[in-house]
């Protein structure tokens, strides 16, 4: 039989280094402007498909829950070195008109 050159499936599945990023379904982070108000900072941008999608977030697009199993968005700051507490899930629609409005409410 072949050598495969990728990690077996249980590693995959474990999100094994090597795929990080890209395991999951995962597709791999970009930049984009941020949300109405904020439209001159970065933000690093991650889809979260709904399978992986395991706990209720709070979006702060539209103050609504995002619920587990829903497909969304997971923004941060570029620029702010925060790690998880600067974290935002968006509903995939919220982000994509984060031009026309502002978040509704600010975590403290």
């Amino acid at each position: 039989m072949p050598r495969r050159n990728r990690p077996p499936s249980s590693a995959r599945r474990r999100g094994h280094p090597d795929t990080e990023g890209t395991a999951f379904g995962f597709a791999t982070s970009r930049t984009e402007n941020g949300p109405a108000g904020a439209h001159d900072e970065r933000y690093t941008v991650r889809t979260v498909p709904g399978s992986r999608a395991t706990k209720p977030y709070r979006c702060p697009g539209c103050d609504h829950e995002i619920a587990p199993g829903t497909p969304h968005v997971v923004a941060w700051p570029v620029d702010t070195p925060g790690g998880a507490d600067d974290r935002r899930h968006w509903h995939n629609g919220c982000w994509k008109g984060r031009g026309t409005r502002r978040p509704t409410r600010r975590r403290s």
